[in-house]
């Protein structure tokens, strides 16, 4: 029972989620962007233009696309804002490609548009579906082996680790005894915490017993 579980809910499932999620996003973005491309070609070609510049002028809209995709990632993964330059680019390229589309489908009337436009919206959704399986793969925080999560938060200089509940209560406490005031009460820490008093009592006892003491 535990083994079925386990495969729906553990590190195997997590990680054949994200392999089907990726490569349907990537199927889906592999052909959207070849009939975007088609059809963006055939309107710059009908446009006045031809030859080699006709096949590259399609590529400048869906890679910028993708740049600003990238960059916008890079962001988020340093934890810094996304660049205006990124969002520009983002919206500018989402509005090229959408619109070469539609251009392409309008002699067709309103829903030869909206059909034409179809591969490209998939293709930008696609992008940012890959962006967003992406942040949070990086983003995800590790597990111990009693189920409880261990984050680590960087900044310049220093490393910390997010404290447990029951290193948090110890903290606590510890930090009452060098206080000014009495030490604070296993009644008090347990309603804080929302821990019943005999956990917190083991907590504190079991902490007694590891401190080694200082020989006189």
């Amino acid at each position: 029972m535990s083994t079925a579980k386990d495969l729906r809910t553990g590190p195997i499932a997590d990680h054949l989620i994200k392999v089907t999620t990726a490569l349907a996003v990537i199927a889906v973005a592999a052909v959207a962007a070849i009939i975007s491309y088609a059809h963006a070609l055939n309107l710059v070609r009908t446009h006045g233009e031809s030859n080699t510049t006709a096949w590259l002028v399609p590529f400048t809209v869906d890679g910028l696309i993708l740049a600003a995709s990238m960059v916008s990632l890079d962001a988020n993964r340093r934890n810094r804002p996304t660049p205006a330059l990124a969002t520009w680019s983002m919206t500018a390229g989402i509005t090229a490609t959408v619109g070469a589309n539609m251009a392409h489908g309008a002699p067709h009337g309103p829903i030869g548009a909206l059909v034409s436009a179809w591969p490209a919206l998939a293709l930008v959704g696609s992008f940012e579906l890959l962006m967003t399986l992406t942040r949070n793969a990086s983003g995800r925080p590790d597990f111990t082996d009693d189920g409880r999560a261990e984050v680590e938060h960087y900044a310049p200089g220093c490393t910390t680790v997010e404290q447990t509940p029951e290193q948090a209560v110890l903290h606590e406490y510890r930090a009452s005894l060098n206080g000014p005031g009495r030490p604070l009460s296993q009644r008090y820490l347990a309603d804080k915490h929302g821990m019943d008093r005999r956990k917190i009592k083991r907590i504190l006892t079991n902490a007694d017993r590891t401190t080694p003491t200082n020989p006189d």
